[in-house]
């Protein structure tokens, strides 16, 4: 058994991506390739990559760097969202073999029959309208917690965005299937899984793209949320045209979801959100917020938001910057336009100033800081479950209550993946929050 060949991953980007990875490396186990952690010698280095972040390529450029550094003749893969955009930039990248797009990227054990170094990268990538398949996936990260993939794809324009062009056409994995991966992951232990996708709310699309919804994402909620096994589910980034009163009025009395939403605004200005495309306007926001806080006063809603996007003027910013302010959120997720190849805004007009932008950022980025502490605030002196994570930080155990309030204790390996009924005390030096115990609700 000494000659089993070893495979290493990297994950840039989403939860989705790292769901996916979970899944690649599984095939590869499946063909008989040992895993190894990517700092280690390995065959074989596949190199899962996002088109969203600022520097895709430059992150790419220094993640094959590292792998040519630890074994010159290993094989490399780049697969993923930049593999698809930009298939021919990463084959030329030196020290890459193989680029695999958005459907081959889970038959990638089919393309390495020659581990052998090419002159040049080799690339397999499809027409991204050929992308209407489905694969489920999802990752286990940690002991604590899974991001279980439910839906792929967008069928949105959003005038700054790349994922239709890397990801191709929204659809849905089957419910059963959904179903059957969450007791997979309930049976190794796992207290926790996050769903995962690229437009949640979108769920029912047919596995093919086709529109009839055999399923709303409500029903799948609801069939979640009866899974034996499973303490907690936390439902990732929801678009606020998506997330219904049914879905909310749900989460409030449900088992196992969390009253925690991720919602993106991208922008508190009407006259921006049109020229992003987005499906909504500002009201419909405010009244999703509303409508959370009415029924989970408690509840943690963080927020995406860009700024700098074309024709941004500061009137519209202090727009974004007075609505959020004004607002009962908890914290921001804050991104800076950058423009992206072959989208409809990096030809608009009112192209904002980088150091405009990186001013902006730091605005909003500051506000952040406050919403959070005022919301850790909100919650002193309330009871809650956390669930205790494995890492050793200076001598404490952190966790996240199901309201994502960030906790720590001093270090005990008992509490790891258990969860306990807490009474948060008061916020620590380091933002996070104090606790006392009040009864131990489950042991590992």
């Amino acid at each position: 058994m000494e000659n089993r060949k070893k495979v290493a991953f990297y994950t840039l980007g989403c939860k989705l991506n790292f769901s996916e990875t979970s899944t690649i490396a599984r095939n590869f186990n499946d063909e008989g390739f040992d895993r190894v952690d990517f700092e280690e010698i390995a065959d074989i280095y596949v190199i899962n990559t996002c088109s969203v972040t600022e520097n895709a390529d430059k992150q790419f450029k220094q993640v094959v760097k590292k792998a040519m550094k630890l074994n010159d003749k290993a094989f490399v893969a780049a697969v993923g969202c930049y593999a698809q955009l930009k298939p021919e930039e990463l084959a030329a990248v030196d020290g890459v073999d193989l680029v695999l797009g958005a459907t081959e990227k889970f038959k990638i054990t089919d393309y390495i029959h020659d581990l052998s170094k090419n002159d040049m990268g080799e690339v397999h990538s499809c027409e991204i309208a050929e992308a209407d398949f489905y694969v489920g996936s999802y990752s286990i990260g940690d002991r604590t917690r899974a991001f279980l993939k439910v839906q792929d794809g967008c069928d949105y324009k959003c005038t700054y965005c790349t994922i239709p062009l890397a990801r191709g056409i929204s659809r849905s994995d089957a419910l059963e299937n959904v179903l059957k991966n969450a007791k997979e992951i309930s049976a190794q232990n796992i207290r926790e899984i996050v769903l995962t996708g690229v437009n949640i709310g979108d769920y029912g699309k047919g596995e093919f793209g086709n529109k009839k919804h055999e399923h709303t994402f409500l029903d799948l909620v609801k069939a979640l949320d009866e899974v034996d096994g499973i303490e907690r589910l936390r439902i990732s980034s929801i678009e606020p045209n998506l997330l219904k009163n049914e879905t909310i009025d749900f989460v409030s009395k449900s088992r196992t979801f969390v009253p925690h939403f991720h919602i993106p605004l991208q922008s508190g200005s009407n006259d921006i959100l049109k020229l992003m495309k987005r499906r909504y306007l500002r009201e419909v926001y405010t009244d999703r917020v509303n409508k959370i806080r009415e029924v989970m006063p408690h509840a943690c809603i963080g927020v995406d938001v860009i700024v700098g996007f074309p024709g941004e003027t500061d009137e519209h910013f202090l727009e974004t910057y007075h609505f959020l302010n004004e607002m009962d959120i908890s914290y921001l997720h804050v991104f800076t336009y950058s423009e992206r190849d072959n989208t409809e805004a990096a030809d608009m007009p009112g192209i904002v100033p980088a150091n405009v932008r990186a001013k902006r950022s730091k605005m909003l980025r500051g506000l952040s800081v406050k919403k959070r502490r005022a919301f850790y605030e909100s919650q002193i002196g309330t009871n809650r479950t956390v669930l205790f994570e494995s890492e050793n930080k200076e001598g404490y155990i952190h966790g996240f209550t199901e309201n994502y309030v960030k906790v720590k204790t001093p270090w005990n390996p008992e509490l790891i993946n258990t969860l306990h009924e807490i009474n948060l005390t008061k916020i620590d030096e380091d933002g996070s929050v104090r606790l006392e115990f009040v009864n131990k609700l489950a042991e590992a």
